[in-house]
């Protein structure tokens, strides 16, 4: 697999804490965002792809497997809402509030 996180991928992600790994993938969220509501789906979809590729490295890391259900969980959800029919009803407000509660914790250092 090619990673466009090449550093994150070789070990460095793994030093982020929980939160701090979540804030991440919460501000490539956030990018996805934006450029979706600027209609360039060529960025809002590199970005979603970052996205991902940082949940999955969140995933596979062993510091983070009793929450693996709800990683799995919010990987499904994402990929639901944005390359699929939304079937689960999220908006975009909901998914800046799920990640605001990450940055927040990542920037008191819980």
């Amino acid at each position: 697999m090619q990673y466009q996180h090449k550093n994150l991928a070789d070990g460095q992600w793994k030093k982020l804490s929980f939160f701090e790994q979540m804030a991440n993938v919460g501000s490539e969220v956030e990018r996805t965002i934006k450029w979706k509501n600027k209609e360039n789906l060529k960025y809002s979809r590199m970005a979603f792809e970052r996205a991902l590729e940082l949940i999955d490295l969140t995933i596979a890391d062993q510091k983070n497997r009793k929450k693996l259900k709800e990683l799995l969980r919010v990987r499904e959800t994402l990929a639901d809402y944005f390359a699929f029919k939304n079937e689960y009803g999220s908006t975009d407000k909901s998914w800046q509030n799920y990640f605001y509660a990450f940055n927040w914790a990542a920037r008191v250092n819980l």
